[in-house]
Formats: C-alpha cells, structure tokens, sequence
C-alpha cells in the first residue's frame, strides 16, 4: 500500500497537495491493515488511531485554506478510507461501527467532493437501514443509537452532496421508507428532517419518488411522541409541495385528525403546512375546497397564537388569489360593497380574495360539513359547528342560494346534547338573520315548524331573529307571532327544552323588535299563557312573568296585569271556544287556570265570559279530575276577590250561579273517593267565599237558605277537613242570620253539630262547639224561646255529657257553651247540672257552672 501511495505521488510532483496527500496517505496505510484484524478490540483500535491520525492531519491551520486542506484530504479519503469504512459499517462489534459511522461523517466534511463518495455510501447505508432483515421485522442494524448515526449520516449526505443525488433517489428513498417507521422515535425525527432535505435537493426528480413516501408518513403522524407528530406533518409538507400533488387525497384525513390533536404545536404544524400549501402548491386550485375547511379550522383554535397564525396565511392566501384573478374581480374590486349594516364585526371583514374563495367553493364544502356536524365524535362536531360558522361569515348573502341545507343541518345540531355545538349553531344561525332576507327563512322555517314543531327549530328560529335587524323583521312580527300561537307549536311538547326554546322566541322577538310588537301583543300573550301552563313546576314560570313585563314596558303600560286587562277579554274568548269538550289533560285547562290565577284585578271584567265557562265545566257529568283543579282555582281567587273577580263590583250578579249552578251540583252526595273529593273542594270553594267580605249579610243569608241542608249533610264526611270546614261554615251562617231563620230548620242543625262532639278530630270537636255557641245566640231571650224549650233541655244534657270528656279543652269549650246558653233557662239548667253532678269523675266543671248560674242573676 505504500507503494501505491508513493506511486501516485510521484505522479504530480511539486505540488503541496500532493505532498500533504502522500503524507496523510503514508499515515493512513500503517493504520489501514489493523482493519482487518481478527479480533474485535483490534479493529477497534486501528478505528481509534485512524481517527486520531484524521484530527493530526487537520490542523488549526487548515482554517485559513480549508479549500486547500480539503483538496489533500479527497484523494487518501476516497482511495483508501471510504471503501474500508463502508466494510466497517458491517462489523459484528458495535463499537466498531459506531467509530465508523463516526469517522465516515468526518470525512463527508471534510472532502472537497462529498459528491464523489455517494455511489457507494448510498449502497451501504441501504444494506445497513433497508436491509432483507426488514421484512421479517427488524432492520439489520440492531442498535438504535447506529441507527440513528447511520440516519444523520444519510442526512448528511444529503445536504452535501445536493442535485447530485438525484441517481442515487432510489436507494434514499427506500431507506427513509424504512427508517420512518423505525421503532425509535429519534430515527423517526431524523428521518423526516431527511426527508425534506431530499425533497428539496432533487425537486427535478423527486416527484417521481414521492408517494412512496407517504404510506410511511402517515403511518407516523399519529405517533405518541408529539415531537414526531410535528416533524412528520412538517416533512410532508415540504415532500408534497416538491413532490406528487396527487398525494394531498392521501394525507387530508390524516392532517384533518390531527386538528384534533391536544398538543398545540401539533396544531400549529398542520395550520402551517397547510397555508403553505394554499399559497405555493402547484395543483392547490385543484384542492382548494379540500385545504380551505383545514386552514378555516384553525381560525377557532383555543390557542390564540394558531388563530393569529391561521388568520393570517388565509388573509395571505386571498391576497394572493385575489391578485391572480385581478380581472375577473375587476368590477367588485372597483366597486366594493360595503358590510351589510348589522355584520358582527365589520371592521374585521374578510378581504375579497377570501371571501370569494369561500363562496365559490362552498358547495363542494358544505355537504362535509353538514355529514361532520353529526358525526358520533364531539370533538368532530364541535370542529363542524365552529366552520360553518366561519364560512357562513366568508359567503354573507351567497348563503341564500345554499339556506334550505344550512336550515335543516341547523336544526339537527340544535338537537345536539354538547353545549359547545349548539352555541356554534346558534351563531350561525344568527348569521342567517343578518345576511338573508326575512322573507326568504321565514318561508323555509316556518313550514318546518308547521311539519314537525321541535325544540331545536325552535332555537334556530329564535337565533335567526336575534341576528335580523328590526326594520327588516317588521313585516313579518304577525305571521311569526301567529304561528307561534299555533296549537301545534306553542302546546307541541310539556318537554321543558321545548318550553325554554318557545319562551326564547319571544323574547327574542320582544328585545329586537320593541313598540313594533304592539300589534302582535295578543299572539305573544297566547304563547306565554301556554308556556307557563304547560311549564308547571318547572321553573319557567318566573321568566315569563318577566317576558311579560317586557312586553308591557314596550307597550307603553304599567305592569303585567295591565297587559292582562288589555287581553283578558280576547283570551277568555279563545279558550271557551273548546270548554265543552276539556278534560284534565285538556291544554284549554291549565291556561284558564292561568289566566284565572294571573289576571288579577282584569279578571273581574270578563265575568260574563268566564261564569258560563265554569258552569259549564263543574257540572257532575264533566271530568272529576277537571272539577277538582277548577274548584282549586276558584278558590285561590275567591281569597282574595276584592282584587281579582269582585275587582269591579260586579260579582254579586252570579252568586246564584255560583251556589245553584255550580255549588249545589257538587256538594251532592255521591258514592267514590273522587266524589267525596270534590265535594271537600266544593266546601272549601263556599268557605273561600263567604269569608272572602265581597258578600253583604244578606248576601250570606241568601247563600245559607241554598246551601244550608247540603253543608249539614256534609258534616258526616270521611275527610276531616271537610268536617272542619263545615263547621266553621254553619259558624258564619249563624252569625249572619242575626236570628232570622226558619224555626224548624233552626232546629235540624244542633243535632247534626252534637253529633261532631263525637267526632275522632280534636280540631273539628273544638269548631262544633263554637257553632254550638252561635247557635245559641241565635235564640233571643224573650217570651219565643220556649218554642225550643224542649230542645235546649236536651242540648243541655248532652252537653253535661261533654263536660266530663277526658279532652280538658274540650270540657273548655262545653263549659263555655253551657253558660252562653245558660242565660235562656238557667233554672232547667241548675236542675240538670245537680242531677249529674255526681256521675262525673271530676265535679269542678258542673261546680263552675254551677257558680256561673248563681251569679247570673246578680250580673243582670
């Protein structure tokens, strides 16, 4: 080998390159053989003391003529260390062919011809990394540290030895075919680094490789290490734009995942490549309906330095397209229009380019989204919702021609039960108000509500309405307002979603519309009498008495019950037009039962609509259940009658219609539990009457006549309450009557409250003793009481009777009565007390009477 080298040296004498060559040849052939030793640890050596001789032989020197050093180096470095080393990548110690890869590397730099030396590194590198071994799983270099080294060598050579790669293409690719897939993250990175860098190498060339590059990209663009994720979206950025435009089909779902990914510089690398592509792809006019959703995406991005950067390569991007296409925009771009005047945010209007982009291609982007928005994924359709409310914003009235699809999508993610896609829908559906004629949704979404009413359209209608300026709705307030009046939309569902959507539309309508809505008032009332009927304890009740305070704050009136008086007469009207056919499940109901309750001081105006009505609907052969929430209402407002149904005085007319036609019917006995009910609601209703002070004593006495023999036929009910109640009603009936009453039906009433002295209720015992003392003092103590003489004689036994009851309060209040009667025959009295004294177990009560009777005279 020496002299080989002092051959060639002689060769070119008097040269110092060939000098220094010669020398650092010289050098090299001593070390060279160790080489082939046989033993691992002195091939190991001989690398080592190449390596040494390689960093004598560059001097610090050589940095002021590297050209020079470089030259000398080329020769010995192509002749003798490339071919050996190469061999060296193949020893079995691994140490050994790390030094090689090393000293390899070393030498790729230092060469004034790297090019030179790729025909056979290239090879070698490929047996190394793509080797038969592969195919059953494992590539033949078994360390991943080498692999790597091997990796940035081939990067290596790569930025080295530029175009003049391009013979060597194959073998580069099917190396990074294999590498990319490596198992070890680090070679994944590398290899995508190299990848780019090939790419930009050989563009001439490239592109008849670059699809097979793919497959492996996409194979690790879901990596688990996020570092990968964005050096393999990166790479095949860069290889697509270099390469085979085709391949965009094959990464878009891939990159459209990865808009998904919860790392945001993986985000970030997919919003770059992809704007990158928009403004330098060859074929990206081909692919603009496909990149343009991806780009648009990244404009919602939860990180605002994505959405910055989104926005801005897409205000690029339409910059650009818009200087491209500068004669067919020439008329829109010498006349623009200006934002329609309710734009949400006019100042941040998309330029032309863009919004021209977006138009011309949303019918090719729109049945995506409109598939997306109701994918099995959230975050699929939270990412759908978000973008067509981007494109929405781009199109502005182009989305006219697009609205019956856009509705109907609408409609569906309304129904969506992630809050994140309705709020997006609701946006875009406040876009449709601003951009599209009222006259062109209503037409669309009205008969959708009328087909099928839903608490999703009903969203989206409201949504639109927020978002229509109110010269535009104006026009439409009656039709909207009517049809949500319809019994099929306002009584649609009792589901609480749909109430809340309902209730929506009215205040929408309401806030954006103002005094305008002084003409559809009486609809609007309609559908927030039916919300709150149908709302029941749902807590919608509170909103809607303040819609309704909105409402009558935009009509220039007081309050909500000044809103019921302007009302009151039309919907008592609307509802009894079906009382005959109500049952308690009847709509009708719970609205008058509103209306009844709600109206106040109005409700004492309609009392010719609203008597026949309930007449009609508490006679017996109507719904028992019905009955029962009638009379519970009607009772709620006879407690108060002075400010609701006598609110005008005129009450009194009906009272027979009240005790004849409506009380009398139901406090007939019939046998049933549900009977015995309403005959307690029917008792309760007379009481709420004659205490509520709306009727005069003669008035009350009027009532006592009619309902007198019922209310004592009730005191043997079952219900405790409605013998309670009996009681403290013939209590009231007896102090009206100031002793005018018929003596014989006088005296069928004692009996019957003698009786409940019996009763198991200690608060009934109580009120039947209190009757017992009105009723006495009904008898006036002059020479007519001995008519009842007799009587009394009796009602005095059987109160002695009481007067050892084991209930200390109720031996009270017998007392009590005994000695409010005592000043009609206080002898007969004295009598019957003495004979009885001694039977009781305690005499103290007959002695305090007793005592009572003898000072009786002296306190006359």
């Amino acid at each position: 080998m020496a002299a080989l080298v002092a051959a060639e040296s002689a060769a070119s004498p008097g040269l110092a390159e060939t000098a220094e060559a010669a020398e650092l040849s010289r050098a090299l052939s001593r070390l060279l053989p160790g080489l082939e030793a046989d033993s691992k640890l002195g091939r190991r050596r001989a690398l080592e003391a190449l390596q040494r001789a390689l960093e004598a032989a560059w001097p610090e020197e050589s940095a002021a003529n590297p050209a020079a050093a470089a030259a000398a180096f080329q020769g010995p470095w192509a002749r003798l260390l490339l071919p050996r080393l190469l061999r060296c990548l193949a020893d079995p110690a691994e140490g050994c062919r790390a030094l090689a890869a090393h000293l390899l590397s070393q030498g790729l730099r230092r060469a004034a011809r790297p090019g030179d030396a790729l025909p056979r590194l290239l090879p070698a590198l490929a047996a190394r990394l793509a080797g038969p071994q592969l195919a059953r799983g494992r590539p033949p270099e078994a360390c991943e540290e080498l692999r790597l080294a091997l990796v940035q060598l081939l990067g290596l050579a790569v930025r080295l030895g530029g175009a003049g790669l391009a013979p060597h293409l194959d073998d580069a690719v099917r190396v990074l075919r294999c590498t990319l897939l490596d198992p070890f993250a680090a070679v994944r990175r590398e290899s995508c680094e190299c990848a780019t860098g090939l790419a930009r190498a050989t563009p001439d060339h490239f592109h008849m490789q670059s699809e097979s590059l793919i497959s492996p990209l996409m194979q690790s663009i879901s990596h688990q290490h996020w570092k990968v994720r964005v050096a393999v979206i990166e790479a095949t950025g860069t290889v697509i734009q270099f390469g085979n435009g085709k391949s965009v089909d094959d990464v878009l779902p891939h990159f459209a995942q990865r808009l998904f990914d919860d790392v945001p510089q993986v985000r970030q690398a997919v919003t770059g490549v992809v704007g990158g592509w928009l403004l330098d792809l060859r074929d990206r006019y081909s692919f603009f309906h496909k990149l343009i959703p991806l780009l648009l995406s990244s404009l919602e991005d939860d990180i605002p330095e994505i959405a910055l950067m989104a926005t801005s390569l897409w205000e690029k991007v339409g910059l650009q397209w818009q200087r491209e296409n500068e004669e067919d925009l020439k008329d829109k771009l010498d006349f623009a229009t200006p934002p329609p005047a309710h734009h949400p945010s006019p100042e941040n209007r998309p330029v032309l380019g863009c919004r021209e982009l977006v138009f011309r291609n949303l019918s090719k982007i729109l049945p995506a989204i409109c598939h997306d928005i109701t994918d099995w994924v959230v975050g699929t359709r939270v990412k759908a919702a978000q973008l067509l409310s981007v494109l929405m914003l781009h199109a502005e009235d182009h989305i006219t021609q697009h609205l019956e699809i856009i509705l109907r999508t609408l409609q569906r993610a309304c129904a969506d039960e992630d809050r994140a896609v309705v709020s997006n829908c609701i946006r875009s559906a406040e876009l449709v108000g601003v951009f599209v004629s009222p006259e062109v949704f209503l037409k669309l979404i009205l008969s959708a509500l009328k087909k099928s009413p839903s608490p999703a359209g009903l969203l989206v209608l409201a949504s639109i309405i927020r978002g229509c300026p109110r010269e535009a709705l104006q026009p439409h307030l009656k039709v909207i307002a009517t049809e949500l009046a319809q019994p099929h939309v306002c009584q649609g569902s009792e589901n609480l979603l749909h109430g809340e959507h309902l209730l929506l539309c009215v205040q929408t309508l309401v806030s954006v519309c103002q005094e305008d809505c002084r003409g559809c008032s009486l609809q609007l009332m309609e559908v927030l009498v039916t919300i709150m009927a149908l709302s029941g304890a749902t807590g919608l009740s509170d909103k809607v008495q303040e819609t309704m305070d909105a409402l009558a704050t935009v009509q220039e009136v007081n309050s909500r019950q000044d809103l019921y008086r302007e009302h009151i007469g039309p919907l008592v009207e609307w509802l009894a037009a079906t009382q005959n056919d109500w049952t308690v499940h009847s709509v009708e109901l719970l609205q008058l039962t509103v209306v009844v309750t709600h109206a106040g001081p109005a409700l004492g105006e309609v009392l010719p609509h609203l008597m026949p009505i309930l007449r009609s609907c508490l006679q017996p052969a109507r719904d028992p259940q019905m009955r029962l929430r009638l009379f519970s209402c009607l009772s709620r407002v006879l407690l108060n009658a002075k400010q609701t149904i006598d609110s005008q005085g005129q009450f009194h007319h009906y009272l027979d219609t009240v005790t004849k036609d409506i009380l009398v019917p139901n406090l007939q006995w019939h046998a049933g539990k549900t009977a015995a009910a309403i005959r307690t609601a029917a008792v309760s209703c007379l009481w709420a009457l004659i205490s509520s002070e709306v009727l005069s004593e003669e008035q009350i006495q009027q009532v006592q006549e009619t309902l007198m023999p019922h209310i004592l036929t009730t005191l043997e009910e079952d219900s405790q309450m409605t013998r309670l109640i009996s009681c403290q009603i013939i209590n009231r009936f007896l102090k009206s009557s100031s002793g005018i009453i018929d003596p014989d039906k006088f005296i069928r009433i004692y009996p019957e409250l003698l009786k409940r002295l019996d009763d198991v209720s200690h608060e009934v015992r109580l009120a039947a003793t209190s009757a017992l003392v009105t009723w006495l003092a009904c008898i006036k103590n002059d020479d007519g009481k001995s008519y009842y003489q007799s009587n009394i004689q009796f009602l005095y036994r059987e109160l002695l009777v009481y007067l050892d009851d084991p209930d200390s309060a109720v031996q009270d209040a017998v007392l009590e009565v005994l000695k409010a009667g005592s000043v009609l025959f206080p002898e007969l009295l004295v009598r019957e007390t003495e004979a009885v004294v001694h039977k009781h177990r305690s005499p103290a009560h007959c002695q305090q009477l007793l005592q009572h009777l003898q000072d009786l005279p002296l306190a006359q």
